[in-house]
């Protein structure tokens, strides 16, 4: 699982539970043996990811916790307008508990004084804000998450660390973006690099060129985006790589690395995914939760799925087809809908 993670760079997090949520969803799509208590391994007690914001909430491999220092201390400094009403004493008074107490959870905690929601997704505690406040400005990390519920501990107690990591400079977090993409991608473009680090854009650019002059990265131009500059590693170019066999198949969630970044999706694939949970229903045309299915290298269709955890039965509400149906197609998706029940099931069974 470590290795997935590392090879992927991040994986993203998300609450939406139709079917089994979105971070275990993309790790059982690399590691056919993928067992929901991985991740519980991985993140707290073996401690190789930790969570944070890269383009969204997603579990990011330890070892690359310095590179997140600098937004955690900008954030610091800087705080968004959410957090405004947390209160230093307060705030202070919470380490001071967890210090003494261990992690703890929103659930651990009970206010004296609830607040109105001002999202829907919030809560009423103000505690609550005084937890995700401590968490982005790196003095707690989530030890354990058990379905959407977190448990914050001090992130030096978590890590274990005799001295917190040292942050990184400006420069080398655009190293890390560009090395994280070409290891997870392939073939990069300053989009695809940057996605949700769009203010390192100019030093990455720098560091493209570079390569460039040195030879490390070739440019190169795909056919339909002649605007659009890719790079990829020369011994990349020159690899034989065994093309995608149409046999192999895979339901993708929505929020895959594959699938995010919509633009690179439909260059590659030819393919517009729609997500449309927030769409009113009369306006949907793929379903609630559509998952692009990927057959070799081709995306061939999209099921609107939902798990139906009373029957135990996973439902296919719409079947769209990107690619002409076939019955061999057909055949192939529906063996890899049963391999995906079985994967539903495991929730069920702990």
């Amino acid at each position: 699982m470590q290795l997935a993670t590392e090879h992927l760079g991040y994986v993203q997090i998300d609450t939406i539970n139709v079917i089994e949520r979105s971070h275990h969803h993309i790790l059982y799509t690399r590691i056919p043996e993928y067992r929901l208590r991985d991740l519980e391994q991985a993140q707290s007690v073996d401690k190789s990811v930790f969570e944070y914001w890269t383009h969204a909430l997603a579990y990011v491999p330890t070892a690359e916790f310095r590179h997140f220092l600098p937004e955690m201390e900008r954030r610091r400094l800087n705080p968004h307008a959410s957090f405004a009403g947390v209160d230093e004493a307060d705030y202070a008074a919470l380490l001071r508990r967890i210090r003494k107490e261990g992690g703890l959870s929103i659930r651990d905690i009970d206010d004296d004084v609830l607040e109105e929601k001002t999202h829907p997704w919030g809560s009423r505690k103000p505690s609550k804000r005084a937890l995700r406040w401590g968490f982005f400005i790196g003095d707690l990390v989530i030890s354990k998450r058990t379905g959407m519920l977190k448990t914050y501990d001090l992130a030096g107690r978590h890590f274990d660390w005799s001295r917190r990591p040292a942050p990184v400079k400006e420069k080398q977090f655009a190293q890390y973006l560009l090395r994280r993409a070409l290891k997870a991608q392939g073939m990069v473009s300053l989009d695809s690099i940057c996605y949700g680090s769009v203010q390192a854009k100019p030093l990455v650019k720098e560091l493209i060129a570079a390569a460039v002059k040195r030879k490390k990265l070739v440019a190169v131009h795909i056919e339909g985006a002649p605007r659009q500059q890719h790079w990829i590693e020369p011994a990349l170019l020159d690899a034989a790589i065994e093309p995608a066999s149409g046999e192999r198949v895979h339901i993708l969630s929505p929020f895959d690395p594959l699938v995010i970044q919509r633009k690179r999706l439909e260059l590659f694939f030819d393919y517009e995914h729609r997500f449309e949970a927030y769409v009113p229903a009369d306006k949907r045309v793929l379903g609630y939760f559509a998952l692009p299915v990927l057959a070799g290298d081709r995306i061939v269709a999209a099921l609107d799925l939902k798990m139906d955890r009373k029957s135990g039965k996973l439902l296919v509400q719409k079947w769209t087809w990107i690619e002409k149906k076939s019955r061999s197609l057909t055949a192939a998706i529906e063996k890899e809908l049963h391999r995906f029940e079985q994967f539903q099931k495991q929730s069920m069974r702990s």
